[in-house]
């Protein structure tokens, strides 16, 4: 059984930051994709970013230039450095992670929340 750990969320000001963590312990096989998609009150989950191996990212328009994701691939943990935080941003945060080899599946974090306030 896999289970993802993610962490980091909390209640924040605007203009504040936040950084969240992923991690997949117990794993040796690394992920080939891990991901953040948030969910906010009224609103269908929505992708985040999401880095592919170890370098590949990708991020929604409404995060660009704010948000970074990285990963330490041999670890399987990966980290959303969150910066200049706006209201719109507040949502349950969830990790994503895809393994195509060995426990192969795409596996969800139990969601991390994060609040800003105006």
């Amino acid at each position: 059984q896999v289970h993802v750990a993610d962490s980091g969320g909390g209640l924040v000001q605007a203009g504040g930051s936040l950084r969240l963590s992923c991690s997949v312990p117990g794993t040796t096989i690394g992920a080939k994709t891990m991901a953040w998609y948030r969910q906010a009150p009224g609103r269908h989950e929505e992708l985040v970013a999401k880095i592919v191996d170890d370098d590949i990212t990708t991020y929604a328009d409404f995060v660009k230039g704010r948000f970074t994701i990285s990963r330490l691939f041999a670890e399987n943990t990966a980290y959303l450095q969150m910066n200049d935080l706006k209201p719109e941003d507040t949502g349950a945060y969830y990790c994503n992670v895809q393994f195509i080899v060995g426990p192969r599946g795409t596996y969800w974090g139990q969601g991390t929340q994060v609040t800003v306030s105006s």
